[in-house]
């Protein structure tokens, strides 16, 4: 009955028969209020509306918009918002109301009114839409009945017939008082005052030069200026320091990087607001430096004076420059949470992320704590910042230096250093929420089942997600099923009739935390619970059981919604069945046999791919096996057909790489022929021929590709299809394969095609852009083609494609490109200097943190740099076990489903980019999907010293 009612509504109106109109309407007899419309009725809804099941935070529709639908709920919940008048920072959202099963809205549109509030999905949730005009026709055939309806709705949910809540809550927001300036006390210093009482010697140092330079340059902003009818000695404007410091260096590339730094002086005094009352900003304010307002300056510089200060400028500033960002940071700190703009707030926040102290905090809570938190500096050792026995006023996070903790009788009894946290115990009454370290699989599960299903978690709780993101790690899903349909069945022992009323309810929530496990299991894997035939069979037998129990009709709701799912996912695995894949002779790229180049298709185990294996004469021969064989088949059958006559035993798989080195494939292994490196080719040989292999002749040329003059496609275009070939490779990964890629594929006997293509295109364009520059003699032709790939970047960059943006700056710093110091100098220098910002963005140090602050501002879709994201998944596993004593280590679960999570919240919204002009559409989308590549080093490195020899 679920499927078939499903597979009713799924189709177009025009297309449904009166069997599938009779399977809908016995669906909505059974939602109240819908089941109080006559037959008619239910059979004109059944014929003309639209089945939606929606995902958790959908917008249906926003306050202001024109209607065109009618809506009625069949499962789950939903939001209804009113959007207040404009605050101080922005409009205020107010949720009104929740809507439940049975729930009907939309009907503004029989009046042709706008949207009143704007409604999300507050679940997932199973809607019935019916069309403005077919609701105007059942409405006017059913006025009496569909105004009871709308009615009772209205009134169920809080509303008065003519809505006059809305305008209360209007009001009331509009009433409220904006949020006064606090006078600055110890809690929020002023952030215009130095931080220490005298400024350091190198920031002293650095001060006298600074000054030094703007007062021997008789054009310079540093000048005597009457302000407020007062004399002011030396003063400039922000905005004109900011612009003397970009002319100054070339190290210096934004207006925020020398705000930053003029801030660092500032906050050690060098450096003052002319009236005391601000911090360095890029704006009108004058500053003065502290020697001339004290007098201390003393006379002209004379010449030794300016050629000293400017041998100090290109010594110092790089440390001036590093000193900015922090400086930047405790001035936000110092500013009341009230003058904290959204932008100071973020970066507040990324702070926050690479604080030790505050892991265990969800990323609301870090985002509140960036609104409140304050630094707070003391220059002399032996302040006391609270006594024992005070009462509790602040949580401490130890930036710098160091606190002796002392007790009355006891003296010192620690001494916290630099990341360490005190106090927060004194500010709360109740332990924080228990979180799961470690435990059997099967009590994790009993937890999870107990405490985080039903409502009881809150919505930023991970341990849910974290368990069903890296069960298959340590609780493989046929003994996940299992423990589950015993919860499901826990009272098959048990005559119900004889049972207290408590034991029922206790089996009846048993059975519904198991479906509510099923759904957020769907939701948080999706296809890999379908792909397990133990699983679908579990869904399938759990939707009769629950269908046939009256009091789960909303649990029925849910498992009718991953029918649906399942249903649509199975056709279409049915329509892409027969796949074939081929890995051409020259290596590149793994393609669809049959040519399919414009869909989003994923490779599946059992999809069948095309291949040689050579052996040391380097004759061949052609296979065709599926994705999921493995190394000892194939090196069986390759032995067979090349007739090397050795046992399989005394045979090794192994990879050739175009540098000549080796790598053998473990017999277990799978996915084979897509784990190749670039231009790398599968051997078969004995083991003590294993040095008599050699790369063939054409792995050290260039892999084939379209003959195209890659200078005369337009940059934006070859970025744009660039994005959208590389979104689709990406979309194809499923979360699981960063897991089998980090534990080893053997140990699932998963393939990790997907991931391996993907890895694959970035390696492809790194060396795609290598060899592009070296293989071009002309030294014009050459910087031209180097601009190109910096503008190529750029577009990269700007389109969120950040795998080819790293691909292609790591191209051009590659030794071979690297190098050419004819090719960049020859480069104009905005060109040089957008460079020099792409190398510090990929800088690796810090563990790559400026690329992290700056993802972390990005909003989906994000093509993320995916080796790093490798990295932090092996970090996490090698350097944690994954049991103790035991027990299953749910900490390095945590850390792996964070990973994970960040792949999830990259695609969590689709691909949009606006076309760009349809010239050489077709010649763009077959050049970028093969490019011409040479991957070894050696023979790269040769051609650049070719094109360019080393200077005597």
């Amino acid at each position: 009955m679920a499927m078939e009612w499903i597979t009713a509504i799924d189709k177009r109106p025009c297309d449904r028969n009166l069997r599938d109109c009779e399977l809908i309407s016995c669906r909505l007899r059974r939602v109240e209020p819908l089941c109080r419309l006559p037959g008619s009725a239910l059979q004109q809804l059944a014929m003309c509306g639209f089945y939606e099941d929606l995902e958790k935070g959908v917008t249906l529709f926003r306050a202001g918009e024109q209607g065109r639908y009618w809506y009625a709920v069949l499962g789950g919940q939903l939001e209804v918002r009113y959007h207040a008048a404009d605050t101080k920072d922005g409009k205020l959202s107010v949720t009104l109301c929740n809507l439940g099963v049975g729930a009907t809205f939309g009907e503004s549109i029989l009046h042709d009114l706008p949207r009143d509030s704007t409604v999300v999905t507050k679940t997932t949730c199973e809607l019935l839409r019916v069309e403005q005009q077919d609701f105007r026709l059942i409405f006017e055939k059913n006025k009496e009945l569909m105004n009871d309806i709308i009615t009772n709705c209205r009134l169920k949910n809080g509303f008065g017939q003519s809505m006059q809540t809305t305008s209360t809550v209007q009001t009331n927001v509009q009433q409220q008082p904006s949020p006064t300036k606090k006078q600055l006390s110890p809690d929020h210093p002023n952030p215009a005052a130095p931080i220490t009482e005298i400024p350091s010697p190198a920031m002293s140092r650095m001060g006298w030069a600074l000054r030094t330079l703007l007062v021997s340059d008789n054009t310079s902003c540093l000048k005597d200026r009457k302000v407020g009818g007062k004399f002011i000695r030396k003063c400039a404007p922000g905005t004109e320091l900011v612009e003397w410091l970009l002319n100054l260096s070339p190290i210096v590339h934004t207006r925020t990087q020398a705000a930053g730094m003029w801030q660092a002086l500032l906050e050690e005094g060098v450096l003052c607001h002319v009236a005391k009352e601000q911090p360095f900003k890029d704006k009108c304010f004058l500053y003065r430096f502290k020697s001339d307002e004290d007098g201390t300056a003393g006379g002209a510089p004379t010449s030794d004076d300016v050629n000293h200060a400017n041998e100090h400028i290109r010594e110092a500033l790089p440390a001036l420059l590093h000193r900015g960002p922090d400086a930047t940071l405790r001035m936000i700190l110092r500013k009341p949470s009230h003058e904290r703009t959204q932008e100071e707030l973020e970066l507040v926040y990324e702070e926050l992320l690479h604080i030790a102290a505050l892991s265990h905090l969800s990323t609301s809570i870090k985002r509140e704590l960036a609104s409140i938190i304050v630094f707070e500096a003391h220059a002399h050792a032996g302040t006391v910042l609270f006594n024992q026995g005070d009462e509790g006023r602040s949580w401490y996070i130890l930036l710098k230096g160091s606190v002796d903790v002392v007790i009355h009788g006891k003296g010192t009894v620690a001494t916290l250093k630099e990341g360490d946290d005190f106090g927060k115990l004194a500010l709360i009454n109740d332990a924080p929420r228990y979180t799961v370290m470690s435990g059997t699989p099967q009590k994790m599960l009993e937890h999870l089942l107990e405490t985080r299903l039903g409502g009881q978690a809150g919505p930023n709780d991970p341990f849910l997600d974290d368990f069903l993101l890296t069960h298959i790690v340590f609780m493989p899903t046929p003994l996940l099923i299992d423990e589950l349909a015993a919860n499901f069945h826990a009272d098959a022992d048990i005559d119900l009739r004889q049972a207290s009323e408590e034991d029922q309810e206790y089996f009846l929530t048993s059975k519904r935390r198991v479906v509510q496990f099923i759904q957020r299991w769907v939701l948080a894997v999706r296809h890999a619970v379908f792909d397990d035939p133990l699983a679908v069979e579990f869904i399938e037998e759990l939707a009769t059981d629950v269908e046939a129990e009256p009091a789960l009709q909303e649990e029925a709701s849910i498992i009718h919604h991953v029918l649906t799912q399942l249903s649509r996912y199975q056709e279409d695995r049915q329509m892409n069945a027969t796949q074939k894949w081929k890995l051409p002779p020259n290596g590149q790229p793994i393609c669809l046999f049959s040519g399919n180049t414009h869909s989003k298709t994923v490779i599946r185990p059992d999809d069948d791919i095309i291949f040689r294996v050579y052996c040391a004469d380097h004759t061949y021969c052609t296979l065709r096996f599926p994705m999921a064989t493995t190394a000892e088949m194939i090196k069986a059958c390759a032995a067979d057909k090349l007739q090397i006559a050795r046992l399989p035993e005394d045979l090794l798989l192994v990879e050739v790489k175009s540098s000549g080195e080796r790598l053998v494939f473990k017999d277990n292994d799978v996915s084979v022929p897509t784990a190749l490196s670039l231009n790398g080719r599968i051997f078969v040989s004995p083991k003590d021929h294993l040095d008599a292999l050699t790369p063939l002749p054409e792995q050290e040329v260039p892999t084939e590709a379209p003959d195209v003059d890659f200078e005369a496609l337009s940059t934006k275009d070859v970025a744009y299809h660039m994005t959208l070939f590389d979104w689709d490779l990406f979309w194809a990964v499923h979360e699981y394969e960063l897991l089998y890629h980090t534990f080893g594929r053997h140990h699932f006997n998963k393939i990790t095609s997907n991931l391996d293509v993907f890895i694959r295109r970035f390696n492809e364009i790194q060396y795609w852009v290598v060899t592009e520059i070296v293989s071009t003699t002309n030294l014009t032709k050459r910087m031209s083609l180097v601009k190109k790939f910096i503008k190529l970047a750029a577009f990269c960059k700007e389109y969120q494609n950040l795998n080819a943006f790293f691909a292609i700056v790591m191209g051009l710093s590659n030794t071979a490109v690297s190098r050419l110091s004819g090719t960049w100098d020859k480069l104009p220098s905005k060109f040089r200097k957008l460079f020099t910002e792409y190398e510090a963005l990929i800088d690796p140090s810090r563990n790559h943190r400026a690329y992290r602050m700056s993802v972390g501002k990005l909003q989906p879709p994000v093509i993320p740099f995916m080796p790093l994201l490798l990295k932090d998944m092996t970090f996490a596993h090698e350097g944690n076990k994954t049991s103790l004593d035991g027990l299953v280590n749910f900490e390095k679960m945590h850390m792996m489903a964070q990973t994970m999570r960040a792949v999830r919240f990259c695609r969590s919204r689709h691909l949009v980019l606006d076309p760009p002009s349809p010239k050489n559409e077709n010649e763009i989308r077959n050049y970028i999907r093969c490019f011409r590549t040479i991957d070894n080093q050696r023979v790269l490195n040769s051609m650049s010293q070719k094109v360019e020899p080393r200077r005597s």
